[in-house]
């Protein structure tokens, strides 16, 4: 099925992360809570637990690219695939989650910092649930990455750079974004007037460029088993059974 998936900017045009402005090129803060009466309370079911019957580990899968560069279209890719496996996952949307969680937010400088900084909690809440959170955001600042990967246990963050030219994803350019920033109708769009820090030691590269969706999943797919975040799922031992 993923093999006759529509091309890299069909789905990206519906599911891609920019609005009219992007929404998370702002160094992400962290905030100490506002009372000091605050205390973490540990269930009795742990998260061991939680992953022993889902049949794989929790991890947080960051796709970071620029604008068009297809970091939607794997995710959703992804899902399915992992779906299919029976896994636990679930996918943030840069869009989507601006419909609720974050109606309250603009994008000024602090709402963008705000956008990421709750994004990446609720990211840690679904990993610490022992599942599959792949997230799409073009999250440009190395800072703002960085910040989400410290709030999480070792190997918890995987950052995934989908890596694509600027010319490609201007040539894809799903949403007409490009061509306006190139008429100055939209101010500090990633790639043409404000910088993409791409991952100097990302876990996992892939290339878009010349690939189908299919190819790029195999690759991830592979990452995962190989270092044991794909184990034998509840759904696959049933079938074996």
């Amino acid at each position: 099925k993923l093999a006759t998936r529509p091309a890299w900017a069909a789905n990206a045009a519906h599911n891609e992360d920019d609005h009219d402005h992007e929404d998370e090129d702002a160094p992400m803060m962290r905030e100490v809570p506002k009372s000091k009466h605050i205390y973490w309370h540990d269930g009795n079911i742990t998260r061991d637990d939680r992953e022993r019957i889902h049949g794989h580990r929790g991890a947080t899968l960051w796709f970071t690219g620029l604008s068009g560069s297809g970091k939607s279209t794997l995710a959703r890719a992804l899902e399915e695939r992992l779906f299919e496996r029976g896994c636990r996952v679930y996918v943030l949307d840069g869009d989507n989650v601006r419909h609720g969680l974050n109606r309250d937010l603009g994008f000024s400088h602090e709402d963008r910092t705000e956008n990421i900084r709750r994004v990446g909690e609720v990211a840690k809440l679904f990993t610490d649930f022992g599942a599959f959170c792949i997230t799409a955001f073009i999250s440009p600042y190395q800072a703002d990455r960085d910040n989400v990967r410290a709030i999480m246990a070792e190997g918890d963050f995987l950052e995934v750079f989908v890596d694509a030219p600027l010319e490609v994803c201007e040539d894809r350019d799903p949403k007409g974004l490009y061509k306006k920033a190139r008429a100055g109708e939209i101010p500090e769009f990633t790639g043409i007037s404000a910088p993409y820090e791409a991952p100097d030691d990302a876990e996992i590269v892939v290339s878009t460029a010349g690939r189908t969706v299919k190819e790029c999943i195999d690759d991830i797919i592979a990452f995962l088993e190989e270092r044991d975040y794909l184990r034998e799922t509840a759904a696959e031992l049933s079938a074996e059974a």
